[in-house]
């Protein structure tokens, strides 16, 4: 397999990818004859009917669910377990209760062989980078339900991804507290340029944040339609700009055949 040239590290190449469940009820087909290419360093939103199959897309690229057929390349080569290029953040916090803030972090770091010196310098710079300096010692239960969510982020972010996966991560958040970190990522985005794969159900949050909205058919699902995002960067997830009403438009018109 050829290396990815230099300047493309984290581009993700979804070839003909499908998923069947085999289940006591029979064979669940959950994804089709789905091409997709993520360029490195760009926001993607992922949108679709309620089981189009978004998160299996997410968990294939991610490694935790094996392709029937076809494949997933990150930067020409295949990818075939999870992996700390890949990082992914849930719509469930999955936060350990027992563990600090940094607990939590020093954790994850701990798995990949990291020195305890180190495990707790990055973890302290990744709730930093977060905007949680100060919060180290705080157990989740401590924590509003952004905050968890950034403590997520920030333990997924703290081992050095090239890929963040996310999969509806603001899902379970009020509304204003959803819009905050709506910013929050962009902010983060911006400053880092990861290649991002973001599942949502919310087309007006797909819009402020990506560069391209991949849109997914019913089950068994497939990329359909790929809008491209034409608002200009930096955006704010307070202000829908550009021709973002159009947009949303196309993308409701797309879901509802």
């Amino acid at each position: 397999m050829i290396d990815a040239p230099t300047g493309t590290r984290g581009r993700i190449t979804v070839e003909g990818l499908e998923v069947v469940y085999e289940g006591r009820r029979g064979r669940n087909q959950a994804l089709v004859s789905t091409d997709a290419i993520f360029e490195a360093g760009s926001f993607n939103a992922l949108v679709g009917p309620t089981g189009c199959g978004k998160s299996t897309l997410l968990n294939v690229i991610g490694g935790f669910v094996p392709p029937t057929a076809g494949q997933v390349l990150l930067d020409g080569k295949p990818t075939r377990s999870p992996g700390p290029d890949r990082g992914v953040v849930f719509q469930s916090y999955a936060l350990m209760p027992w563990f600090t803030a940094s607990g939590n972090i020093e954790f994850a770091l701990k798995s990949q062989g990291i020195p305890r010196a180190e495990r707790k310098a990055r973890a302290s710079e990744a709730l930093s980078n977060v905007g949680l300096a100060g919060r180290e010692a705080l157990y989740p239960s401590e924590l509003s339900g952004g905050m968890q969510q950034r403590v997520a982020i920030a333990r997924t972010l703290a081992v050095n991804p090239t890929v963040l996966l996310m999969d509806e991560p603001f899902g379970a958040l009020d509304a204003q507290t959803r819009m905050t970190m709506q910013q929050f990522l962009l902010d983060l985005w911006e400053a880092d340029k990861l290649t991002v794969v973001f599942v949502t159900h919310d087309v007006d949050e797909a819009l402020v944040l990506a560069d391209r909205v991949f849109v997914m058919t019913s089950s068994p699902g497939k990329i359909e339609t790929v809008i491209e995002v034409s608002t200009d960067r930096p955006r704010s997830a307070e202000d829908y700009g550009g021709d973002h009403v159009e947009l949303r438009r196309q993308v409701i018109k797309l879901l509802k055949h």
